[in-house]
């Protein structure tokens, strides 16, 4: 008999939408309730379990509630619940413990969804002495410790406790300072490493930093972008450098880490959430969305900018989306296809395909986008 421990960490990923940028903190994820932000965590680590439905003998041990208990049984699962927990608060040293517990009952793979934060609470508990996977769910998942998206996390899973997969290897785990994130800094810091299944077409790498010496790139992008703008038309600018070079060309102001409207030329909105554009674009207004790849791991959407969510995808339409990206960042990918990972499998699979980059003036490639 195969044990799998699961922990689901119930309040990642809450800040995200709200562009809140992360859930560090009590009074951020008081603060993200208050702003109406829904639960991420437990209907991904649903969307994984049911991967694990084929496995004959499967033993699963959990914590109770909304750290795993009521996502294995919405999975059809019946696992065996270890620990306490207050089920109104649960906290970081409540992961620690659980990461502990599971690895003294000699689980063959820990499984949890979460985000950086959740990875360091794992690794400060159990290190690299018990395999262990991330389902992602949290904003940010710097941390090279994550599948690629909740089923791939599944099908990693079942096919490491079934043997197919029998080799492990460390994955680094990185977090960065909210605080100074949300001024618009990146101070990413390796805290560790966990032991990770060995699979290269499910599970990500670490985020690759940007090359500071990429401006004229970036500034060659930005100006094609810019002379292809439509009048009338909105344009949602996700987070980064690359898009943050639009801003610059058109000389408006422009959030690195949040998410932006313009129109005509001119800053309409300024880190905006979720709500904030489907509300804009409830009217007919006609938009763009314009995005770039997480250098190293490929996501275009799902990491970092779930402000925009599928929800405005279906307002904004699949026609209307615009990848750019340098042909350095491009190649960062070392061939691996871009990434989508939304939340809802319908427009995942609307995204998947072939979609054209825009890489430079007059310069642009046919990338693959997988779900």
């Amino acid at each position: 008999m195969r044990k799998l421990g699961l922990i689901v960490n119930p309040i990642a990923g809450l800040g995200g939408a709200v562009g809140l940028k992360g859930t560090d903190g009590n009074s951020t994820y008081r603060k993200a309730l208050e702003m109406g932000a829904i639960p991420r965590a437990a209907p991904r680590a649903v969307e994984a379990l049911r991967g694990l439905g084929r496995l004959d003998g499967l033993e699963v041990l959990t914590y109770p509630g909304s750290m795993g208990e009521n996502e294995a049984r919405q999975a059809g699962l019946s696992p065996t619940v270890i620990g306490s927990i207050d089920v109104e608060d649960t906290s970081a040293e409540d992961t620690r413990l659980a990461a502990k517990e599971l690895s003294d009952h000699s689980v063959d793979l820990i499984l949890f969804a979460g985000g950086d934060g959740t990875a360091r609470d794992l690794c400060s508990a159990v290190g690299d002495g018990v395999p262990s996977l991330g389902i992602p769910a949290g904003v940010k998942m710097y941390s090279g410790v994550y599948a690629t998206t909740p089923r791939a996390a599944g099908r990693a899973a079942a096919q490491f406790l079934a043997g197919e997969l029998p080799h492990t290897r460390l994955g680094e785990v990185m977090d960065i300072d909210e605080e100074a994130f949300r001024e618009g800094e990146v101070q990413a810091q390796l805290y560790g490493y966990l032991r990770i299944p060995d699979d290269t077409s499910h599970v990500q790498v670490t985020k690759s930093p940007s090359h500071a010496d990429e401006n004229e790139a970036i500034l060659a992008i930005a100006g094609e972008i810019v002379d292809s703008m439509r009048e009338d038309t909105l344009y949602i600018l996700g987070p980064g450098t690359t898009t943050k070079g639009i801003a610059d060309v058109l000389r408006i102001p422009k959030t690195l880490l949040g998410v932006d409207a313009v129109l005509n030329g001119a800053l309409v909105a300024s880190d905006v959430t979720e709500s904030q554009l489907i509300k804009m674009l409830d009217g007919g207004q006609p938009a763009r969305v314009v995005v770039t790849a997480i250098g190293g791991q490929g996501h275009i959407f799902g990491r970092g900018n779930q402000q925009i969510s599928a929800d405005v995808l279906r307002r904004v339409g699949m026609d209307n989306i615009i990848v750019v990206a340098t042909r350095r960042k491009l190649g960062s990918l070392s061939r691996r296809p871009l990434m989508v990972d939304t939340g809802s499998r319908e427009i995942d699979r609307e995204l998947s395909g072939y979609i054209m980059v825009t890489t430079g003036r007059a310069e642009s490639a046919m990338v693959k986008v997988s779900d």
